[in-house]
């Protein structure tokens, strides 16, 4: 029986059938992000990692992606959220987001800036950042980004 359950898990990215990986806001940044920006490890690798300034939202397979949030802890890791199905996908059953880790990229080594081009656009912040609390306490921010075609300012956002 122990064979056979860990075939079925093998085969499905090393979660057991029927695993949604769904978590809350806290979840990310409390457990997942402060695990990587400490350089813990994890029982399971659910959140890979992605270099976004190196990838177009394209290459990340499914859909022309276009918005994704991300939840930042100090400015060593940031995890991000985004639509979509195919290449971030946890166990057998496709999933509605994806989640993964990306390093924040400068624009100038001593500055605050984010540098958030690629080579075939630009992510743009959008709306207002969404502040992450546990009961009394922020814990963080959620920003949330829509991928642009071409450099700013005359860039054409993507669907």
């Amino acid at each position: 029986m122990a064979s056979s359950s860990s075939a079925t898990t093998s085969q499905s990215g090393g979660v057991p059938p029927g695993f949604r990986f769904h978590p809350t806001d806290e979840e990310l940044l409390l457990y997942y992000l402060k695990k990587k920006a400490s350089f813990e490890r994890f029982d399971i690798e659910v959140i890979r990692e992605v270099d976004l300034n190196k990838t177009e939202p394209w290459d990340l397979e499914g859909n022309s992606i276009a918005r994704f949030c991300s939840l930042m802890i100090n400015s060593r890791a940031k995890a991000r959220r985004m639509g979509g199905e195919e290449r971030c996908r946890i166990g057998a059953t496709p999933q509605n987001e994806w989640y993964f880790f990306s390093h924040k990229d400068r624009k100038y080594p001593t500055g605050s800036r984010t540098n958030r081009a690629t080579i075939a656009g630009f992510w743009k912040a959008t709306g207002r950042d969404k502040c992450i609390r546990t009961t009394h306490k922020k814990i963080g921010m959620r920003k949330t980004l829509v991928f642009y075609r071409g450099r700013a300012p005359h860039g054409q956002k993507s669907d």
